[in-house]
């Protein structure tokens, strides 16, 4: 039986493998291996918290859905964006600030309930896809829940947490349900549902 290696560890290895004084994103994707998809994942929920970046934010996520749902390794990036260098400072900098937390979620949050990896990755990926469109809602700071559900995604989805898989797919289905019911009245004062029915 394989011994997983935590997230927080994964990424404080990435330090000591690195050669010289820079590297590239497609380095960092290769050397994450099946947790590439949760950490960026991570890391665009992050971004999308944030106000004004919804627009950026949302199309990387439906390609990094689509990607998942395709079955895909790890994210696929055009050459130009993979081939973008990082300063290891920088990296460094980052990586510090990151570890830490990771690390104390990770006391709390570990691999139990496992799940079937190829399904569960085509299902996070489609539930991502459709959050990833809510970041769009042009209403002001609607792009919050949906991000945070995504984060949650990810961090299941990284530790392969079953049971913080199952909580963070109950929360996203309830925000899903509460996005159609909001477009579903917002047609019906506007006369569309009797048009429809």
């Amino acid at each position: 039986m394989t011994v997983r290696i935590p997230t927080s560890a994964l990424l404080n290895g990435l330090l000591r493998d690195a050669g010289g004084e820079r590297v590239t994103l497609g380095w960092l994707v290769d050397r994450l291996g099946d947790r590439s998809f949760g950490l960026v994942m991570l890391l665009l929920a992050l971004l999308g918290v944030m106000p004004g970046a919804s627009a950026v934010v949302a199309p990387l996520l439906a390609i990094l859905a689509v990607q998942m749902m395709l079955g895909h390794a790890g994210p696929a990036f055009p050459r130009r964006v993979a081939e973008r260098s990082v300063r290891i400072e920088g990296l460094a900098r980052t990586l510090g600030r990151a570890v830490p937390v990771l690390r104390t979620i990770e006391g709390f949050i570990h691999p139990r309930w496992p799940t079937p990896f190829g399904a569960t990755k085509r299902g996070v990926g489609l539930v991502v896809l459709l959050l990833g469109m809510l970041l769009l809602a042009p209403i002001p700071l609607s792009n919050i829940p949906p991000a945070l559900a995504i984060a949650l995604l990810a961090i299941a989805y990284l530790e392969e947490d079953g049971i913080l898989l199952c909580v963070a797919l109950a929360a996203s289905v309830l925000l899903l349900a509460i996005a159609a019911g909001a477009v579903w009245q917002a047609m019906g004062e506007l006369g569309w549902v009797r048009g429809l029915i």
